[in-house]
């Protein structure tokens, strides 16, 4: 397939732009203790970045320039970082004796995690075989190596009705939908499903958001153990 027939099956902006303003919202609704200057900093700062970058894409990912690609990872990786101090903050309140907000904390820590996971997805699709745009537009022998293996990228042997929607008879490429699955399942496996790490950095990034979600679960199931107590 030619990078011409590729563009022209380029992937749609939204589901990952919905998802983005999703996290917004959830980081933006946390308690007031999260130390609301930084919350609604990174809240605005995270609105203003989308609107160029959707300005470049409006309908599906065909195109790129070098500003519009560092504003659309430096914008997660804003809201990545913004995340996981909000993190250690609720990590901080739910270890704290004698607080008296648990359903409060539980919520936020729901909040905290759902971010987590849109945020990770986001970042693995920025950064898989150069993002959403350079696996839409380029030959496949012309991509950066990869950051994951999915299971498409080795049906092909498989038997026919599985194999032809494999990468090697599709040209397939992983789209949002499923950077947020995978992510989804490394936050409740603790560990890859379907979905392997290639790279250094993506065994570090998985690494981080598996431990994280293990600590919310640990420190969740903790709080909730003490209030029924």
């Amino acid at each position: 397939m030619s990078s011409s027939e590729k563009s022209g099956r380029a992937e749609h902006r939204w589901p990952a732009a919905i998802a983005l303003v999703v996290a917004l919202a959830l980081y933006a609704l946390l308690p007031s203790s999260f130390f609301p200057p930084l919350r609604y900093g990174v809240v605005a700062l995270g609105v203003l970045l989308l609107i160029p970058v959707l300005a470049v894409n409006p309908l599906r990912m065909h195109r790129q320039t070098r500003w519009s690609r560092a504003l659309s990872v430096g914008q997660t990786v804003l809201l990545l970082v913004a995340n996981q101090i909000a993190l250690i903050q609720l990590i901080v309140q739910l270890v704290s004796p004698g607080k008296d907000d648990g359903p409060t904390l539980l919520l936020a820590a729901l909040q905290v995690w759902v971010t987590n996971v849109i945020v990770f997805a986001l970042l693995y699709w920025e950064i898989d075989r150069g993002g959403a745009v350079s696996r839409a537009t380029r030959a496949r022998d012309d991509l950066p190596p990869a950051d994951f293996r999915f299971p498409q990228d080795e049906d092909h042997d498989a038997v026919e009705e599985v194999a032809i929607r494999s990468s090697h008879r599709l040209n397939w490429t992983a789209g949002f939908i499923d950077y947020l699955y995978f992510s989804l399942s490394n936050s409740m496996a603790f560990s890859p499903a379907d979905t392997m790490p290639l790279s250094h950095r993506a065994k570090i990034l998985m690494g981080l958001q598996s431990f994280a979600g293990f600590v919310i679960l640990a420190l969740v199931i903790a709080r909730a153990v003490s209030l029924l107590g």
